[in-house]
Parts: C-alpha cells; sequence; structure tokens
C-alpha cells in the first residue's frame, strides 16, 4: 500500500484533503502537523522524512503570514524555500512523487491578462519572494515534480476572508473591502480533489500548473457573493488599496490561466460562485 504523506495537516488544504481521504482507502494517508513534519528545523525535518519514508507527498504546508512575512524575512525563507528544496531532494533520491503547492504571489500584479505558468515571475513582497524561491528550487532538486500554483484560498477550516467576512458582517452594519484587486478565489475542497484526481491519473506530467476556481472577481466582489448567500443585513462598500494599507504589498491582477492543467489532466473546474455555495 502506498503511503501518502500530508504536510500541513492542519491547514485549510491539509484539513479538506484529510476528509477526502476516507473516499481513498486503497492509500495510507499520514496527516503530519508542524511538529510531525517540521518545516523550519531542517535537520528535524530529514530525520522526519526518514523515519517516516512516504512513496508521495503532498506539501501542503507553508509559511502563510503574508504580513508578517516582510518582519519575519528568515523563518518565511526557512519554511517555504529551504524546507521545499530538502523535500524535492529527498523526494528525488528516494523516488517519492511530490505536488507541493506555490501562490499567486509570485507575480507583481502588473498584467491586465490571465497569467499562464510561463508569465514572467516578479513577486513584490517577501512571501511571494520566498514561495518563488521554494518552488524553483523544487524544480530544480526534482525536476519530476509536480507544482500548483493557486490563489485567495478558503475553506471551512482555518482562517480565511470568507470566515473572516461572515463574521464581520454578522457583527457590523457596514464593511469596506477593497476593489481594485483582481483574481479568483480557490475553494480548497476543489483543490484537494484535482491533486487527488492528479495522482490517480495514468499520466505523470511534472512542472508547474495553475488552479483557482472560474471566473474573474475583486475581493470586493467575492465580498458581495458572501454577502448574498449569507443573506447578511450589511452594507458591503469598495474601496482602493492604499485607503488599506497593509505591510506587505498585494499584487493588483493575479488571474491565474487554467487551460494546461484542465488539458492535461482533463479537470472540471467549478466556477468560484457554484463552490461558494457548496462551502455555505
Amino acid at each position: 500500500m502506498k503511503k501518502i504523506l500530508v504536510t500541513g495537516a492542519k491547514g485549510q488544504l491539509g484539513s479538506e484533503l484529510s476528509e477526502l481521504s476516507s473516499d481513498y482507502s486503497q492509500y495510507e494517508w499520514i496527516f503530519a502537523d508542524r511538529t510531525q513534519v517540521t518545516l523550519d528545523n531542517l535537520d528535524l525535518l530529514k530525520t522526519q522524512l526518514n523515519e517516516i519514508r512516504p512513496n508521495i507527498i503532498l506539501n501542503c504546508g507553508a509559511y502563510t503570514a503574508v504580513d508578517k512575512a516582510e518582519s519575519e524575512k528568515k523563518l518565511a525563507f526557512t519554511v517555504n524555500h529551504l524546507a521545499v528544496e530538502l523535500i524535492a531532494k529527498y523526494a528525488k533520491d528516494n523516488n517519492v512523487k511530490l505536488i507541493h503547492i506555490s501562490t499567486d504571489y509570485v507575480f507583481d500584479g502588473t498584467s491586465s491578462v490571465a497569467l499562464d505558468e510561463e508569465a514572467q515571475t516578479n513577486p513584490i513582497n517577501s512571501y511571494g519572494a520566498s514561495k518563488l524561491a521554494g518552488e524553483t528550487a523544487c524544480l530544480k532538486e526534482n525536476p519530476d515534480s509536480i507544482v500548483i500554483r493557486t490563489s485567495w484560498v478558503y475553506s471551512k477550516f482555518g482562517n480565511n476572508f470568507v470566515k473572516t467576512m461572515q463574521r464581520l458582517m454578522n457583527e457590523k452594519d457596514t464593511v469596506n473591502v477593497v476593489n481594485d484587486q483582481v483574481g479568483s478565489p480557490t475553494y480548497a475542497a476543489d483543490l484537494a480533489k484535482a491533486m487527488i484526481l492528479i495522482l490517480e491519473a495514468e499520466k505523470w506530467l511534472p512542472g508547474i500548473y495553475n488552479y483557482s476556481n472560474e471566473g474573474e472577481i475583486s475581493w470586493y466582489e467575492f465580498a458581495l457573493s458572501i454577502q448574498e448567500l449569507g443573506d447578511y443585513n450589511c452594507d458591503v462598500g469598495g474601496i482602493p488599496s492604499s485607503s488599506y494599507p497593509t505591510p506587505a504589498k498585494r499584487p493588483e491582477f493575479s488571474l491565474l490561466d487554467k487551460k494546461k492543467i484542465k488539458k492535461v489532466y482533463n479537470l472540471d473546474i467549478p466556477n468560484y460562485k457554484e463552490s461558494l455555495k457548496k462551502m455555505f
């Protein structure tokens, strides 16, 4: 029986994979939190991988505190770059299949057309820079890896935009949301299914793939959809990013082009609203 190691098991994606795993009992699943697979301690990480001896690694663990990464660069790069490099090397040396999760934040946001896998990367914050270093190291150390870039991830698990909006719309009369950052949300349950479909597919074609739900919206429009589905009596206002300064800059446009993953793995990707309804 093949052993699948999922890192970041307590995160949104790890939790969704855990929920799906009972449907795939042909695998032995190991859901490792940060104590079982310690991404910020490389010596310990090496030992842990050698003890677990997985056949497949789904690397969902990451340092994801975008604003905090500006003041915790070293930690962000250890987890998002050096640990990924080590995992990729382990995978290469032990003939392990690796799917590594990356982000739309590897882009600078100046595009006006959906970004495909060949688009020029140019991160504008430390988090994005650490994730780009990680995906580059991953494919350099183990060219047989699959890297999936995703965006605006939400789930019924963990902390995310949808849950924050639900809370604020319950508590407040007015909520303001930035209306000049455009992309598409990703329901973590959809991405988890896509990862398993890739594992189950007859072909394994390494490289970078994009995955998010279909649709092109701003965070403000996303908030309006949440308001509508939750039937909240709250005014939602759109504001420019300049009215809501954050330590880390965000890309203004990071819509991902999904043609490649749909073609290669014959994936049917739901529209963001369909998936948001499922979460509700």
